[in-house]
């Protein structure tokens, strides 16, 4: 049956151009609902790279499989597509709130996620054929081509603009689902209403379907963020006291049970506050002691402030340059009380200047030199972080460092990752800057137990090393003597080194060697 049109040409055209609406609408809700899947995944799993290459994949395979199907609507095409609209808005508006419960109460949560991404994206493949059918009637295919295809690309370029600079950050990634899954269902109904001549007899029964998935999705918005919360707090042992997507995009949870306070950032752990001195102790200390002078301290990374802490015991330091990605981590660091206690309010000393940057990026575009750099970064758990463990990188630092000067760096697990510690080790000492690239690194390993995360490791590297390094007398330690610091230079022989390939940008190797330690060590 073929819809009833309009004889009168202002009324067609009108309804033309509300249609081309709808689909860059719906172009815009539809990529929104690919992004939340990626994002959420890489909450959840990590490794961003993987998670949104996979669902960027399914999406579009899903696409192809709903511009075939709609070969087979033959009737009703305004009807069908009101009906898509309002199905895909609930699907995907839902999405990330489905996914967070799969991850809580099963082990099904990657079957249920991309389950969810092939039917929001065959439903998003069925909305473009069907509108293009629906207006050759009123133009000719060429014009009605060029109309629907610009308005679906230009709905995607404001989708990928708007989900990172806007809805992620001042909604959170549930509510900005749902705020797009309202925006397709309310296209749904208006719509309806503009063409309810031509849905005919389906009028009240796409009425009812669109009311009632409004309600739904407004009581998602209202309760939205009670459920996330409950999800979350079963994911985690101790009582959430912070729950934050950051302006970044990450998410950031703070959990307290009695005196320990623990961070995390996308699911992974940053520190528990009842053992995190013996890590920020065996970063801080070698390359502070062994530096021929401290006055410029650079840590990349450390947003929390306890590195910055230890540094600030030493009298002769006149300045540290923290540079950390994440506005939030730093702000809530600084500003939150409990947090602050912690880091002894490092991070409101004078001394201490904070620069929300790339690591990379940093070292790239500054001139400033420093005497010691301390690296307190995540570890090369996804391809995109491997960049800051690549020979490149420790060359960037190299430029950066005075005579004399002193780096030192958290290197993940040699025990659980040991091929990856060792790549680490291998790509610093491979650096090289300076006239001809003559000067590189001499680079020392080490390690020490941290009981919340195990054996991890370090290195210490600099071009004029002592021979051995001394902590000072005038500081109090609560972990390091200088008998328990020799011992940590020393290597049992199942951590002990290892051939491993240099890490570079072109080929992430550390990030492949890390997957493959902690997929041993875990499995």
């Amino acid at each position: 049956m073929q819809q009833a049109q309009s004889t009168d040409p202002a009324t067609t055209s009108r309804r033309g151009a509300l249609l081309v609406v709808a689909v860059f609408l719906a172009a815009t809700c539809g990529l929104i609902y690919e992004l939340v899947a990626g994002t959420l995944s890489s909450y959840l799993l990590g490794d961003s790279i993987t998670q949104f290459s996979l669902v960027i994949g399914v999406f579009l395979t899903a696409m192809g499989i709903g511009s075939f199907l709609s070969r087979f609507i033959t009737r009703n095409l305004v009807a069908w597509f009101i009906f898509i609209e309002v199905a895909v808005g609930v699907t995907g508006g839902l999405a990330a709130l489905i996914g967070f419960a799969a991850f809580s109460y099963t082990e099904l949560y990657e079957p249920v996620l991309f389950g969810l991404v092939l039917i929001i994206g065959t439903l998003v493949g069925l909305e473009i054929p069907l509108v293009v059918r629906i207006l050759k009637e009123a133009t000719s295919l060429r014009v009605t081509l060029a109309n629907v295809l610009s308005a679906d690309y230009v709905g995607a370029l404001f989708a990928s603009i708007a989900f990172p600079f806007a809805l992620l950050p001042h909604l959170g990634l549930v509510h900005a689902g749902l705020v797009a899954g309202l925006a397709n269902v309310w296209v749904g109904g208006l719509l309806l209403l503009v063409f309810k001549k031509s849905v005919g007899a389906r009028q009240r029964l796409l009425m009812g379907i669109t009311v009632f998935a409004t309600v739904l999705l407004i009581a998602a918005v209202i309760f939205g963020g009670r459920f996330v919360k409950h999800f979350e707090s079963r994911l985690y042992q101790d009582e959430i006291i912070l729950a934050k997507t950051t302006k970044t995009g990450a998410r950031m949870i703070v959990t307290r049970w009695r005196d320990d306070v623990r961070l995390f950032l996308n699911g992974h752990l940053q520190f528990s506050s009842i053992d995190e001195y013996r890590y920020h102790e065996a970063l801080v200390h070698p390359p502070m002691a062994a530096a021929r002078q401290r006055e410029r301290v650079l840590i990349l990374g450390g947003g929390d402030g306890l590195a910055a802490r230890l540094v600030l015991q030493y009298p002769d330091v006149q300045r540290i340059d923290i540079v950390d990605l994440d506005p939030d981590v730093t702000r809530y660091f600084r500003d939150n009380v409990l947090l602050a206690s912690i880091n002894d309010k490092s991070l409101s000393d004078p001394r201490v200047q904070v620069t929300n940057q790339d690591a990379f990026t940093f070292l790239q575009q500054t001139h400033e030199m420093f005497d010691v750099v301390l690296i307190d970064l995540p570890d090369p758990s996804a391809a995109g972080l491997s960049k800051l463990y690549s020979e490149v990188f420790y060359g960037l630092v190299g430029r950066h460092l005075r005579p004399g000067g002193t780096m030192s760096c958290q290197c993940t697990s040699p025990f659980r990752a040991r091929s990856a510690y060792w790549c680490i080790i291998h790509t610093a000492a491979a650096a090289r800057w300076g006239p001809e690239n003559h000067t590189q690194f001499e680079v020392r390993p080490y390690h020490t137990l941290v009981p919340t995360f195990g054996t991890w490791g370090f290195m210490l590297a600099g071009t004029d090393l002592p021979e051995r390094v001394e902590l000072p007398a005038s500081l109090q330690f609560k972990y390091l003597t200088p008998p328990v610091l020799q011992a940590c230079f020393v290597f049992p022989p199942d951590m002990a080194e290892v051939d491993t390939p240099i890490n570079g940008l072109d080929r992430p190797v550390v990030y492949e060697l890390y997957q493959q330690g902690y997929h041993k060590y875990l499995n």
